[in-house]
């Protein structure tokens, strides 16, 4: 019992040592603390459509522009897994009272370890949901599905059967709604197409995010 304490305690150490050479005390803390910094300065109005999850979110700076017509607010941060979202949920989802909330999330997750199953992923974006859920019981929430990454064919695979699960689940529950963006950024040939994406083969450039305004048009709530 002693030794497994003390092998608790030094992992816990190490963690923060880590985490201490970039000041923070968990991954993406800055971020987060910049949104909470932002939002005292000036709380966000009620009733947008909440964008969170990781990069493809983050970078889509000009959101706003590909939807004149709605109120749009992101939180959406880093290379963001869905447990990040969820340590943070106090910070990116909770304060808010959105119209909708829409989520892209679960890429980075399988790309974090070859330890990470699809299994997990389905179970870690469920434990999300049902914390929306027990917050806002009757808000609309829409999830982007995963989608097919040059930088990550090796875990096409993995992106679909997940896809396909958690489109499953939300097919049981209402008020949700399961957008496919990973069909439409395939190739005839069934591969991801190259020229939707940034030099990096991972985030997508103005041809990529057209894609995206295309499948969330009608699913985002004016």
């Amino acid at each position: 019992m002693g030794k497994q304490i003390f092998i608790g305690i030094f992992s816990l150490l190490f963690f923060v040592a880590v985490n201490a050479q970039s000041n923070e005390p968990y991954p993406f803390w800055n971020e987060v603390q910049e949104f909470k910094t932002a939002d005292s300065i000036s709380f966000p109005a009620s009733n947008q459509i909440l964008l969170i999850g990781s990069s493809s979110f983050t970078l889509w700076k000009d959101v706003q522009s590909y939807f004149p017509d709605r109120k749009i607010l992101n939180r959406a941060f880093g290379g963001s897994t869905l447990i990040d979202v969820i340590r943070y949920r106090y910070d990116v989802v909770y304060p808010y009272q959105p119209k909708q909330i829409v989520i892209y999330c679960g890429e980075n997750d399988f790309a974090s370890s070859d330890t990470v199953t699809i299994e997990m992923v389905v179970k870690r974006f469920t434990t999300l949901f049902n914390y929306i859920r027990a917050k806002y019981r009757n808000v609309p929430l829409a999830y982007v599905s995963m989608k097919p990454s040059p930088s990550r064919v090796n875990l096409m695979p993995k992106y679909v059967e997940a896809n396909k699960r958690i489109r499953n689940f939300l097919a049981t529950k209402p008020n949700t709604k399961f957008v496919d963006v990973y069909s439409a950024m395939l190739t005839s040939t069934g591969e991801p197409m190259p020229h939707i994406f940034q030099e990096d083969r991972l985030h997508m450039n103005e041809k990529g995010y057209a894609i995206w305004k295309k499948k969330l048009q009608n699913v985002l709530l004016k």
